[in-house]
């Protein structure tokens, strides 16, 4: 089992950037694949970024590419959502989530998730 911690969110200004944090425990955690989901008020969850259990593969959903990076720490037991040039359309309750599996596969489905943190806020002003 993993239990997954968000930290990093917060209110900041258009432009400016966050880096989130995904801390899980176990021992486990270089068998998981991590993504990062998140939702705004009145909308569903829609998937942001996942990474591999080693990295070897990372995906952001295509508009925010050019803004988010995923990244991890093994040794930390950690993942990271870097968000730069924030817009106000960005501001939402941010999940990561863990996904076991023996490959370097990689989901953008929520549903493939076996284990969810409790969600982080950013909220960005205009």
């Amino acid at each position: 089992q993993v239990q997954l911690v968000e930290s990093g969110g917060g209110l900041v200004q258009a432009g400016d950037s966050l880096r989130l944090s995904c801390v899980a425990s176990g021992r486990e955690f270089g068998n998981y694949a991590i993504g990062w989901f998140r939702q705004a008020p009145g909308k569903e969850r829609e998937f942001v970024a996942a990474i591999s259990r080693n990295a070897h593969n990372a995906r952001v959903i295509e508009s925010l590419k050019d803004r988010f990076t995923i990244s991890r720490d093994n040794a930390k037991n950690t993942v990271f959502l870097q968000m730069n040039s924030l817009r106000p359309e960005d501001t939402a309750v941010f999940y990561c989530a863990a996904h076991l599996v023996y490959s370097e596969y990689i989901s953008a489905v929520s549903s493939q998730y076996d284990y969810w943190g409790q969600g982080t806020q950013v909220t960005v002003s205009s």
